[in-house]
Protein backbone atom coordinates (compact mmCIF):
# COMPACT_ATOMS: atom_id res chain seq x y z
CA UNK A 1 0.00 0.00 0.00
CA UNK A 2 0.92 3.39 -0.86
CA UNK A 3 1.66 6.04 1.97
CA UNK A 4 -0.63 8.02 0.65
CA UNK A 5 -3.52 5.79 0.92
CA UNK A 6 -2.87 5.04 4.79
CA UNK A 7 -5.21 6.40 7.36
CA UNK A 8 -4.27 6.77 11.10
CA UNK A 9 -7.57 5.58 12.88
CA UNK A 10 -6.59 6.49 16.35
CA UNK A 11 -6.03 10.21 15.47
CA UNK A 12 -9.39 9.80 13.64
CA UNK A 13 -11.34 8.40 16.85
CA UNK A 14 -9.64 11.33 18.67
CA UNK A 15 -11.30 13.88 16.07
CA UNK A 16 -14.78 12.75 16.45
CA UNK A 17 -16.08 13.41 20.19
CA UNK A 18 -13.84 16.53 20.17
CA UNK A 19 -16.15 17.88 17.36
CA UNK A 20 -19.38 16.81 19.14
CA UNK A 21 -18.06 18.67 22.05
CA UNK A 22 -17.63 21.56 20.17
CA UNK A 23 -21.19 21.28 18.92
CA UNK A 24 -22.52 20.80 21.91
CA UNK A 25 -21.22 23.67 23.41
CA UNK A 26 -22.19 25.96 20.54
CA UNK A 27 -25.92 24.71 20.60
CA UNK A 28 -25.88 25.34 24.59
CA UNK A 29 -24.28 28.57 24.39
CA UNK A 30 -26.68 29.78 21.72
CA UNK A 31 -29.63 28.46 24.22
CA UNK A 32 -27.90 30.83 26.92
CA UNK A 33 -27.83 33.57 24.88
CA UNK A 34 -31.41 33.30 23.64
CA UNK A 35 -32.71 32.58 27.28
CA UNK A 36 -31.26 35.89 28.19
CA UNK A 37 -32.55 37.79 25.21
CA UNK A 38 -35.81 36.69 26.34
CA UNK A 39 -35.63 37.21 30.37
CA UNK A 40 -33.86 40.72 29.95
CA UNK A 41 -36.32 41.18 27.67
CA UNK A 42 -39.60 40.75 29.64
CA UNK A 43 -40.97 43.50 32.01
CA UNK A 44 -43.78 42.87 33.94
CA UNK A 45 -46.69 45.66 34.56
CA UNK A 46 -48.04 46.06 38.06
CA UNK A 47 -50.89 47.33 40.17
CA UNK A 48 -50.39 51.34 39.87
CA UNK A 49 -48.12 51.96 37.22
CA UNK A 50 -48.11 52.49 33.61
CA UNK A 51 -45.47 50.72 30.82
CA UNK A 52 -44.40 52.59 28.19
CA UNK A 53 -42.80 50.72 25.17
CA UNK A 54 -40.37 53.15 23.11
CA UNK A 55 -38.71 52.12 19.99
CA UNK A 56 -35.62 54.87 19.28
CA UNK A 57 -37.46 57.35 21.25
CA UNK A 58 -41.23 56.94 19.24
CA UNK A 59 -43.89 55.16 21.67
CA UNK A 60 -44.72 52.09 20.82
CA UNK A 61 -46.80 50.91 23.45
CA UNK A 62 -48.33 52.13 26.59
CA UNK A 63 -49.82 48.90 28.97
CA UNK A 64 -52.08 49.93 31.89
CA UNK A 65 -53.32 46.37 32.78
CA UNK A 66 -51.32 44.64 35.13
CA UNK A 67 -49.33 41.18 33.47
CA UNK A 68 -46.07 40.06 31.87
CA UNK A 69 -45.17 41.73 28.51
CA UNK A 70 -42.14 41.45 26.19
CA UNK A 71 -40.04 44.25 24.02
CA UNK A 72 -37.81 43.78 21.13
CA UNK A 73 -34.31 43.28 22.06
CA UNK A 74 -31.98 45.67 21.75
CA UNK A 75 -34.71 48.23 19.94
CA UNK A 76 -37.11 48.96 22.47
CA UNK A 77 -37.10 50.48 25.68
CA UNK A 78 -38.73 50.69 29.01
CA UNK A 79 -40.54 53.84 30.92
CA UNK A 80 -42.37 53.48 34.05
CA UNK A 81 -44.52 55.95 35.39
CA UNK A 82 -46.93 55.71 38.17
CA UNK A 83 -50.59 55.14 37.98
CA UNK A 84 -52.09 55.98 41.79
CA UNK A 85 -52.02 59.62 43.10
CA UNK A 86 -48.94 61.55 44.11
CA UNK A 87 -48.63 64.96 45.90
CA UNK A 88 -46.74 67.67 45.23
CA UNK A 89 -45.29 69.97 48.08
CA UNK A 90 -45.08 73.75 45.61
CA UNK A 91 -42.65 75.38 46.83
CA UNK A 92 -43.93 78.87 49.44
CA UNK A 93 -44.02 81.97 47.57
CA UNK A 94 -44.63 85.56 49.05
CA UNK A 95 -47.73 87.14 47.63
CA UNK A 96 -49.85 90.69 47.59
CA UNK A 97 -53.23 90.76 48.82
CA UNK A 98 -55.94 92.86 47.44
CA UNK A 99 -55.44 95.39 50.80
CA UNK A 100 -51.24 95.94 49.78
CA UNK A 101 -50.60 93.24 52.73
CA UNK A 102 -47.49 90.91 51.88
CA UNK A 103 -48.09 87.04 52.84
CA UNK A 104 -46.73 83.97 52.58
CA UNK A 105 -48.66 81.39 51.03
CA UNK A 106 -47.32 77.27 50.87
CA UNK A 107 -48.96 74.78 49.21
CA UNK A 108 -49.50 71.54 47.80
CA UNK A 109 -51.51 69.59 45.09
CA UNK A 110 -52.92 66.28 44.62
CA UNK A 111 -52.66 64.72 41.39
CA UNK A 112 -52.10 61.58 39.17
CA UNK A 113 -51.19 61.07 35.57
CA UNK A 114 -54.14 60.30 33.03
CA UNK A 115 -52.55 60.17 30.03
CA UNK A 116 -49.09 58.84 30.12
CA UNK A 117 -48.24 59.33 26.06
CA UNK A 118 -49.39 63.16 26.36
CA UNK A 119 -47.00 63.81 29.73
CA UNK A 120 -43.64 62.23 27.63
CA UNK A 121 -44.80 63.62 24.47
CA UNK A 122 -45.23 67.05 25.55
CA UNK A 123 -43.34 66.93 28.99
CA UNK A 124 -40.57 64.57 28.35
CA UNK A 125 -39.95 63.23 32.01
CA UNK A 126 -42.53 63.73 35.30
CA UNK A 127 -40.43 65.96 36.85
CA UNK A 128 -40.81 68.67 33.70
CA UNK A 129 -44.39 67.68 34.20
CA UNK A 130 -44.26 68.74 37.99
CA UNK A 131 -41.95 71.73 37.41
CA UNK A 132 -44.69 73.11 35.13
CA UNK A 133 -47.58 71.99 37.78
CA UNK A 134 -46.02 73.89 40.01
CA UNK A 135 -45.55 77.36 37.70
CA UNK A 136 -49.44 77.16 37.45
CA UNK A 137 -50.23 76.84 41.00
CA UNK A 138 -48.07 79.58 41.57
CA UNK A 139 -49.65 81.27 39.14
CA UNK A 140 -53.48 81.00 39.44
CA UNK A 141 -52.82 81.30 43.28
CA UNK A 142 -50.79 84.86 43.00
CA UNK A 143 -54.21 86.23 40.96
CA UNK A 144 -56.69 84.64 42.99
CA UNK A 145 -55.24 85.71 46.30
CA UNK A 146 -54.51 89.01 45.06
CA UNK A 147 -58.26 89.54 44.67
CA UNK A 148 -58.93 88.67 48.61
CA UNK A 149 -58.17 91.14 51.77
CA UNK A 150 -56.14 89.73 54.09
CA UNK A 151 -58.32 88.43 57.08
CA UNK A 152 -60.87 86.99 54.33
CA UNK A 153 -57.76 84.63 53.36
CA UNK A 154 -56.31 83.61 57.05
CA UNK A 155 -60.06 83.89 58.62
CA UNK A 156 -61.79 80.00 58.00
CA UNK A 157 -64.98 81.31 58.82
CA UNK A 158 -64.98 83.24 55.57
CA UNK A 159 -66.83 81.63 52.60
CA UNK A 160 -63.84 82.49 50.51
CA UNK A 161 -61.49 80.56 51.89
CA UNK A 162 -63.34 77.00 50.49
CA UNK A 163 -64.31 78.09 47.00
CA UNK A 164 -60.79 79.76 46.78
CA UNK A 165 -59.25 76.05 46.73
CA UNK A 166 -62.17 74.72 44.57
CA UNK A 167 -61.12 77.68 41.95
CA UNK A 168 -57.28 77.06 41.92
CA UNK A 169 -57.97 73.28 41.62
CA UNK A 170 -59.92 74.11 38.28
CA UNK A 171 -57.91 76.79 36.54
CA UNK A 172 -54.93 74.30 37.18
CA UNK A 173 -56.52 71.65 35.72
CA UNK A 174 -57.52 74.24 32.56
CA UNK A 175 -54.03 75.37 32.07
CA UNK A 176 -52.61 71.78 32.17
CA UNK A 177 -55.66 70.43 29.83
CA UNK A 178 -55.04 73.08 27.10
CA UNK A 179 -50.71 72.43 27.07
CA UNK A 180 -51.50 68.76 26.79
CA UNK A 181 -49.68 67.27 29.52
CA UNK A 182 -51.63 63.92 30.39
CA UNK A 183 -52.39 65.19 34.10
CA UNK A 184 -54.90 65.99 36.35
CA UNK A 185 -54.86 67.69 39.77
CA UNK A 186 -57.54 66.31 41.78
CA UNK A 187 -56.95 69.30 44.89
CA UNK A 188 -55.19 72.20 45.50
CA UNK A 189 -54.97 73.13 49.45
CA UNK A 190 -53.32 76.12 51.51
CA UNK A 191 -50.88 74.13 53.92
CA UNK A 192 -49.92 77.35 55.82
CA UNK A 193 -49.99 81.37 55.64
CA UNK A 194 -47.30 83.38 57.42
CA UNK A 195 -46.27 86.80 56.97
CA UNK A 196 -42.60 87.99 55.81
CA UNK A 197 -40.41 88.38 59.20
CA UNK A 198 -39.69 91.48 58.57
CA UNK A 199 -43.60 92.29 59.24
CA UNK A 200 -44.37 90.27 61.76
CA UNK A 201 -43.44 92.74 64.66
CA UNK A 202 -45.35 94.87 63.28
CA UNK A 203 -48.06 92.60 62.78
CA UNK A 204 -47.74 91.46 66.72
CA UNK A 205 -47.62 95.43 67.79
CA UNK A 206 -50.85 96.14 66.03
CA UNK A 207 -52.27 92.90 67.14
CA UNK A 208 -51.34 94.15 71.12
CA UNK A 209 -52.74 97.75 70.76
CA UNK A 210 -56.07 96.57 69.66
CA UNK A 211 -56.67 94.20 72.26
CA UNK A 212 -55.31 96.27 74.78
CA UNK A 213 -58.09 98.34 73.15
CA UNK A 214 -60.88 95.50 73.41
CA UNK A 215 -59.66 95.46 77.05
CA UNK A 216 -60.21 98.64 77.88
CA UNK A 217 -63.48 98.93 76.28
CA UNK A 218 -64.33 95.89 78.42
CA UNK A 219 -63.25 98.04 81.35
CA UNK A 220 -65.05 100.99 80.50
CA UNK A 221 -68.11 98.65 80.13
CA UNK A 222 -68.05 96.98 83.68
CA UNK A 223 -67.11 100.31 85.51
CA UNK A 224 -70.21 101.70 83.78
CA UNK A 225 -72.26 98.31 84.74
CA UNK A 226 -71.14 98.38 88.09
CA UNK A 227 -71.56 102.31 88.65
CA UNK A 228 -75.24 101.49 87.68
CA UNK A 229 -75.57 98.66 89.78
CA UNK A 230 -74.28 100.53 92.56
CA UNK A 231 -76.83 103.95 91.66
CA UNK A 232 -79.50 101.51 91.66
CA UNK A 233 -78.59 99.92 95.10
CA UNK A 234 -78.05 103.04 96.50
CA UNK A 235 -81.62 104.51 95.67
CA UNK A 236 -83.34 101.11 96.67
CA UNK A 237 -81.45 101.38 99.99
CA UNK A 238 -82.40 104.66 100.40
CA UNK A 239 -86.18 104.23 99.43
CA UNK A 240 -86.03 101.09 102.00
CA UNK A 241 -84.68 103.26 104.82
CA UNK A 242 -87.47 105.98 104.21
CA UNK A 243 -89.92 103.50 104.25
CA UNK A 244 -88.56 101.86 107.50
CA UNK A 245 -88.75 105.49 108.96
CA UNK A 246 -92.01 106.39 108.07
CA UNK A 247 -93.36 103.06 109.38
CA UNK A 248 -91.18 103.68 112.71
CA UNK A 249 -93.07 107.23 112.84
CA UNK A 250 -96.33 105.65 112.65
CA UNK A 251 -95.28 102.84 114.72
CA UNK A 252 -94.09 104.99 117.36
CA UNK A 253 -97.16 107.72 117.22
CA UNK A 254 -99.38 105.31 117.48
CA UNK A 255 -97.35 103.45 120.79
CA UNK A 256 -97.40 107.17 122.30
CA UNK A 257 -101.24 107.74 121.64
CA UNK A 258 -101.89 104.13 123.31
CA UNK A 259 -99.26 105.03 125.84
CA UNK A 260 -101.51 108.46 126.22
CA UNK A 261 -104.30 106.72 126.54
CA UNK A 262 -103.12 104.26 129.09
CA UNK A 263 -101.88 107.20 131.10
CA UNK A 264 -105.14 108.79 131.06
CA UNK A 265 -107.07 106.10 132.02
CA UNK A 266 -104.45 105.92 134.65
CA UNK A 267 -104.44 108.38 135.95
CA UNK A 268 -107.94 109.71 135.83
CA UNK A 269 -108.85 107.03 138.73
CA UNK A 270 -106.39 109.58 141.72
CA UNK A 271 -106.20 113.15 140.41
CA UNK A 272 -104.06 113.22 143.07
CA UNK A 273 -101.39 110.92 142.77
CA UNK A 274 -101.18 112.33 139.36
CA UNK A 275 -100.49 115.66 140.38
CA UNK A 276 -98.01 114.27 142.74
CA UNK A 277 -96.22 112.62 140.58
CA UNK A 278 -96.36 115.11 137.74
CA UNK A 279 -94.65 117.07 140.21
CA UNK A 280 -92.06 114.65 141.31
CA UNK A 281 -91.52 114.34 137.36
CA UNK A 282 -90.59 118.18 137.07
CA UNK A 283 -88.21 118.26 140.04
CA UNK A 284 -86.13 115.40 138.42
CA UNK A 285 -85.53 117.92 135.07
CA UNK A 286 -84.85 120.78 137.35
CA UNK A 287 -83.40 120.37 140.18
CA UNK A 288 -79.70 118.86 140.34
CA UNK A 289 -76.90 118.52 143.14
CA UNK A 290 -75.81 121.92 142.18
CA UNK A 291 -79.57 123.32 142.74
CA UNK A 292 -80.76 125.73 145.63
CA UNK A 293 -84.37 125.61 146.46
CA UNK A 294 -85.84 128.64 149.10
CA UNK A 295 -88.84 127.75 150.25
CA UNK A 296 -91.19 129.07 152.91
CA UNK A 297 -91.55 126.50 155.49
CA UNK A 298 -95.31 126.20 155.15
CA UNK A 299 -94.80 125.39 151.55
CA UNK A 300 -96.54 122.33 150.36
CA UNK A 301 -93.21 121.14 149.02
CA UNK A 302 -91.52 121.84 152.10
CA UNK A 303 -93.56 120.24 154.23
CA UNK A 304 -93.12 116.93 151.61
CA UNK A 305 -89.46 117.43 152.19
CA UNK A 306 -89.87 117.83 155.99
CA UNK A 307 -92.47 114.60 155.78
CA UNK A 308 -95.22 115.97 156.47
CA UNK A 309 -98.07 114.32 154.64
CA UNK A 310 -101.17 115.39 155.92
Amino acid sequence: MSKGKVIDMEKKRTDIPFRKWIKTGIVILITLLLLFLIFTNIFIVKEGEYKIVRQFGEIKRVISDPGIHIKVPFMQTVTTLPKYQMTLDVEQSEINTKDKKRMIIDNYAIWKIEDPESLIINARTMESAEARMEEFVYSVVRSELGQLNYDEIINDENSSRGSLNDRVTEQVNELLKKDQYGIVVSDVRIKRTDLPAENEQSVYTRMISERESTAQDYLSQGDAEKNKIMAETDREYQEMISKAKADAEVIRSEGEGEAAQIYNEAFSKDPEFYRLFRTLESYKKTINDQTVIILPSNSPYARLLQGYVE
